[in-house]
């Protein structure tokens, strides 16, 4: 399962076939979703309204018993003389309007309102410590406020399920049950003053607490009437509401509240407040207002109710109507577009066929483009037509114009697709040709006037002896190695590679100082390496130039005269490289965009890029990734720019053994000329002694190197680079100054070859002789001539 996966190609009667089903099933799906959150839609608002109708007279019924009972017990306690019959008629009342509710608490409300379930369960909660309430009233161990507690608690959880029943999915029916949530407070509040009274009547005096009681009662009553109830109220429940507010009962009842409210300044004694109104009298003017109220109140039951089953009907009819609507659109839509794609395919294979007359033309033309012969476009590109069984109409007619159709007009823009991508890529591939011949004509005649400065350079130093001349000698030789780079640049960004090569691994220290030579602003590099580690001649050439360019990066975007440091070592993965600077450095944005540049350098077109300043690092981009070296931009510490180069274990060499150096090494054995500052060689000590003991001048030898003069205080040269040279002990004017030797400071692997390098292969001596015996015979026959003249 090696190779790549192949992804399979529809035939285009299935991609036809897929591209009408594609919209009839996604219709299909748009619309059984929506029947689908209709039905829950109505399957919820069924449930609640069932479950309204089912828990609503019960919850209601409980209300009432629980009211009527808080009253009677209030009663009881405070005369526990008086019989208790009532009483105990109420409370056998409320068991078995508790017996008719339990069961509510055990019906499924998946479905139902929010928060109907725990509604129902805390009022089955309240109920199962009835008796233990009845049991303390009875024994005196529960007084009024226990008492009282207990019941208004049970009424205040038995009202909680009507507001939960409210909380309907319609929203206008969540808003008409609050006003009957709002009006079942209201009979709430007119039972709360009865039960507080209640505790005065046989004494005639209410407690400072109980009173207080009363008084917030009568508050929220007269709140919820007149600010929330009154405003909601409209049609039937509206008058039966005002005529309520003006009858005499509603009246007297107002009355008697206003009185006990006054009660306060009336007269209180040893902390207890008056009662100015008898039980009588009170209990006829609320025993006959209150029947009016629930009036009120059940119109507002019946007005839910009708909204709550309005609302679930006409929900089911939208379901419905949208049910019917939706599966004729579906079955609609899959006809058409069958049809059309029936059609629709029937014409493109009629394309299709007429384009396949010039699939055989098409590549030999593209052929002959390629081995750069001259193209006839119109003659090799010919129309196609259109629809030729399917439309004889559609194709083009004899003054070329194509028929008014959208398959016509597909023909038209293919025929002059393909004769603009003839033309272009006609256009193109002599432009490309063109441009490679430049740069590799430009590439090669720089080559060669490099390598011939070069030898130049090298001819005229080993003429001259005088230490200036020889640095501006060697000044220039430093410009011709960055020339060389810059060349090789070129070649890189053109698509090439650089033409250096080597056959033996080369130190990383000498590596290193090469690609520092290539540098302007040498003298402020600093190179430190731990150990001594080599390269692989595979990747010498390669790894010179992309430090050089880092190099070269990091010294021209710090401010001299601060050092560029370069530090490198052996490590678990290959051999690091780190090149730290003490300029300006980036901004995170391009940092991330010079990584991302190392990790996939684009394909470069350079005469797009001629204003890019960034070229250098996509030639560090390309090589490195020619190469398989991880190139990494990091901030540096000192504020500059931190460039990490990794290169992989593959290209680490094994230092070679020391041997003879064979002879008749060709170039390929030698290093490219060094492009790094010079040394000055210094002849061998030794070699010098045995020189004055023979009475001879001692001769070049290519051993040491003496320190650059050049190099600046400060700068210490890399441990490891040259071995020191010991002072000569001979003094004086009859011994001779020490001769200079180029390239003396390389490792063999990175010397240019010299012209002491090379012996010259010896002439054919039959060659020789038969050039010679031609210049003779050619002397004697210019001789012999009767046109030669000769001077008085």
């Amino acid at each position: 399962m090696g190779g790549r996966t192949r992804t399979r190609r529809l035939p285009l009667r299935t991609v036809l076939i897929v591209l009408a089903l594609v919209p009839s099933v996604a219709l299909t799906g748009l619309l059984t979703l929506g029947m689908y959150q209709l039905g829950q839609e109505w399957r919820d608002e069924d449930a609640q309204r069932s479950l309204a109708s089912n828990v609503g007279g019960p919850a209601q019924q409980l209300l009432s018993a629980l009211q009527k009972e808080r009253r009677l017990t209030a009663e009881a306690l405070a005369d526990a003389s008086a019989p208790h019959d009532e009483l105990t008629a109420q409370r056998a009342e409320t068991d078995r309007q508790a017996a008719r509710f339990r069961p509510l608490a055990r019906l499924d409300t998946s479905h139902g309102h929010v928060g109907i379930k725990e509604a129902l369960t805390a009022v089955v909660r309240q109920l199962d410590g009835l008796d233990a309430e009845r049991r303390a009233v009875d024994a005196g161990a529960s007084g009024q406020d226990k008492a009282y507690a207990y019941y208004t608690g049970a009424v205040v959880a038995d009202l909680s399920v009507f507001t939960s029943l409210g909380n309907n999915a319609s929203g206008e029916v969540t808003v008409a049950a609050q006003t009957l949530v709002d009006l079942f407070g209201v009979t709430e509040m007119i039972s709360r003053e009865d039960a507080v009274l209640a505790r005065g009547w046989k004494s005639g005096r209410l407690e400072f607490g109980a009173y207080d009681m009363f008084l917030d009662s009568i508050g929220t009553q007269e709140y919820l009437l007149e600010y929330r109830v009154e405003p909601s109220l409209s049609g039937r429940e509206a008058a039966l509401y005002r005529t309520l507010a003006a009858s005499r009962l509603w009246t007297d009842k107002r009355e008697l509240e206003e009185r006990l409210i006054g009660a306060v300044t009336d007269g209180t004694r040893g902390g207890q407040v008056l009662v100015p109104i008898g039980q009588a009298q009170w209990r006829g003017t609320v025993d006959r207002a209150t029947p009016e109220l629930d009036r009120v109140l059940q119109a507002r039951v019946d007005t839910v109710t009708s909204l709550a089953d309005s609302s679930a009907h006409r929900l089911w009819l939208i379901l419905l109507t949208v049910s019917v609507l939706g599966a004729a659109t579906v079955a609609l839509v899959i006809g058409i577009s069958w049809r059309l794609a029936t059609l629709l395919r029937r014409r493109i294979l009629t394309l299709r066929d007429e384009a396949k007359e010039l699939q055989a033309r098409l590549p030999e033309v593209v052929a002959r483009l390629e081995r750069g012969e001259d193209v006839d476009v119109a003659a090799e590109v010919p129309a196609t037509g259109a629809d030729r069984d399917a439309d004889p109409e559609a194709r083009p007619d004899a003054n070329g114009a194509y028929h008014a159709d959208e398959l016509g007009e597909l023909a038209q823009a293919l025929d002059l697709a393909r004769l603009s991508a003839v033309t272009t890529a006609v256009r193109q591939a002599e432009q490309h040709r063109g441009f490679e011949r430049l740069l590799q004509r430009i590439a090669r005649r720089t080559q060669l006037l490099i390598g011939l400065q070069l030898r130049k350079l090298d001819e005229m130093e080993r003429k001259h002896e005088d230490p200036e001349v020889l640095e501006g000698l060697f000044d220039l030789d430093h410009l011709t190695a960055r020339l060389r780079r810059y060349e090789e640049n070129l070649v890189i960004l053109g698509g090439g590679q650089p033409q250096r090569r080597w056959r033996k691994p080369v130190p990383l220290l000498d590596v290193l100082r090469a690609a520092q030579g290539e540098v302007q602003d040498y003298r402020r590099i600093s190179v430190d390496v731990e150990g001594s580690p080599w390269v692989s001649e595979w990747a010498v050439g390669a790894l010179t130039h992309i430090l050089a360019e880092l190099m070269e990066n990091a010294a021209a975007f710090s401010k001299p005269p601060t050092p560029v440091e370069v530090r490198a070592g052996r490590v678990g993965r290959g051999i690091v490289v780190e090149i730290e600077d003490r300029g300006l450095g980036m901004t995170p944005d391009q940092y991330a965009a010079a990584n991302a540049l190392m990790q996939d350098p684009p394909l470069l077109d350079v005469m797009t890029r001629a204003d890019d300043v960034r070229l250098g690092l996509y030639v560090v981009a390309r090589l490195s990734a020619g190469l398989g070296v991880q190139v990494e931009l990091r901030p540096s510490a000192f504020g500059g720019s931190r460039v990490i180069v990794l290169v992989p274990e593959r290209y680490v060499a094994v230092r070679p053994q020391p041997g003879p150096v064979p002879p008749g090494g060709g170039p390929d054995d030698l290093p490219p000329q060094h492009s790094g500052p010079r040394r000055h060689a210094a002849a061998d000590p030794a070699a010098v002694a045995l020189a004055q003991q023979e009475g001879r001048l001692p001769t070049r030898s290519r051993a040491h190197a003496a320190p650059d003069p050049g190099v600046p205080a400060g700068f210490a040269e890399p441990a490891g680079s040259v071995p020191p040279v010991p002072p000569l002990p001979l003094t004086g004017p009859d011994f001779p100054l020490p001769q200079r030797v180029r390239q003396a400071s390389l490792a063999d692997g990175l010397r240019q070859p010299t012209a002491e390098d090379f012996t010259p292969p010896p002439e054919p001596r039959r060659s020789g002789a038969t050039i010679g015996a031609f210049q003779r015979q050619s002397r004697k026959a210019r001789t012999r001539s009767p046109m030669t003249t000769t001077e008085d």
